[in-house]
């Protein structure tokens, strides 16, 4: 039999290293940049190969892109009241530190309440014109539910923006499932995660900055279970709120002191899966494969337009303009389960997982096994201490 068509058995590639290390040698890091939308048919083709692309300028002559300054949005949306998110640092949706031991890592989810918009905007001016460097003055505020708000809590200003993208509609069939509105500045931050929706996603105002990976990533993310938590405004007297491991911060936008509060972190006993590497900080939670990633970085400047495939993981911060604010519009198309995709992401799942209990079994044997060398060691330190006082005797 001829020799070269036989597998060297002692040569046990690791499959999933094998499987990212090929996507990455067929695949760019580079974003492709288009001048113009594409057709339905080019676009479906970016959707087969579950490929990002941006735009630019795709969106500069939208009302929205036009018009959408401060003075604007907050005299056309004076009598408006939006929902807020609100966290200490930003980190609304994140994995966060806590300092309870049984859970040192816990999934943050934003305390949330309603304020008239035109205060909410102010806030976060007077915060992004405050002196630069280390953490954010105050809390972190962001417009930023992702419950088609664009069509209902902000309808006033639907009409500033296309109700569908016109190559992604005809493409998938189907009109967007959702449209959001995003409204903040430079100190919140979208934690590394994924979304099972096909995503349009313009910039208005400010700039956008993304990290993306894609679905074959899954091993390098770190994703665990973690315990759910939730931000609580909690008002206190000022002595006791500087005692508090989060910053105190008034509840009035204007920065004021006359009802001092904290942010309390409240965690539960449900657990969620997330992400847990970040590829901006890659040797802290990382795993054996997150050394090879090779993220994708794409910066959207007002007017731009990114496809965001589904199942890719993105990391978003952002960068506010001359006004101290960031605004953008994105529309989510339902994924279509048929097909590789989703199949191929749950199957690489699935054996990362398998192969990480394999560790674990590994591990506990390992510890089975010293333990029983330690106890055998131990019985016969026994028998010799027994034998050498028999001696002495």
């Amino acid at each position: 039999m001829d020799g070269g068509l036989i597998e060297d058995e002692s040569h046990n590639p690791d499959p999933i290293a094998e499987l990212i290390e090929n996507y990455n040698e067929l695949n760019s890091s580079v974003i492709e940049e288009l001048t113009e939308e594409p057709s339905p048919l080019e676009f479906m083709r970016y959707v087969a190969k579950n490929t990002p692309f941006v735009v630019r300028g795709a969106a500069k002559d939208w009302k929205a892109t036009k018009e959408w300054n401060v003075n604007f949005l907050k005299d056309f949306l004076k009598h408006e009241t939006v929902n807020v998110a609100v966290t200490p640092h930003g980190n609304a949706d994140a994995p966060t530190p806590h300092p309870t031991p049984s859970s040192p890592l816990v999934f943050a989810q934003p305390h949330e309440e309603d304020q008239p918009f035109p205060v909410f905007l102010d806030y976060l001016t007077t915060q992004s014109s405050l002196p630069a460097g280390g953490e954010p003055i105050g809390e972190v505020r962001y417009a930023q539910t992702q419950n088609d708000n664009l069509r209902h809590e902000y309808l006033r200003l639907f009409s500033h923006c296309l109700p569908s993208i016109p190559f992604a509609r005809i493409a998938l069939d189907r009109d967007a499932d959702a449209i959001n509105l995003w409204i903040g500045n430079q100190h919140s931050t979208t934690a590394l995660h994924k979304d099972n929706y096909e995503n349009i996603y313009v910039q208005i105002r400010g700039r956008k900055h993304f990290v993306l990976l894609p679905p074959i990533c899954h091993p390098c993310v770190n994703e665990r279970l973690l315990p759910s938590a939730v931000y609580s405004r909690k008002t206190t007297s000022p002595t006791e709120a500087a005692n508090k491991e989060e910053p105190a911060s008034s509840p009035e936008a204007d920065g004021s002191t006359s009802s001092p509060s904290y942010l309390e972190l409240k965690v539960s006993e449900q657990k969620v899966p997330f992400p847990t590497w970040d590829p901006d900080h890659p040797f802290q939670n990382e795993t054996e494969y997150s050394c090879l990633a090779c993220p994708v970085r794409a910066s959207l400047n007002p007017g731009d337009m990114l496809y965001l495939p589904a199942l890719w993981y993105h990391k978003v911060a952002q960068s506010v303009d001359n006004e101290g604010v960031c605004v953008a519009v994105n529309y989510w198309y339902d994924m279509d389960f048929t097909g590789p995709l989703y199949p191929l992401s749950t199957f690489v799942r699935s054996v990362y997982k398998k192969e990480l209990r394999g560790e674990e079994e590994e591990k506990e044997e390992e510890k089975e096994e010293e333990k029983e060398e330690e106890e055998a060691v131990n019985e016969q330190d026994l028998v010799d201490n027994a034998e050498q006082h028999q001696r002495l005797t």
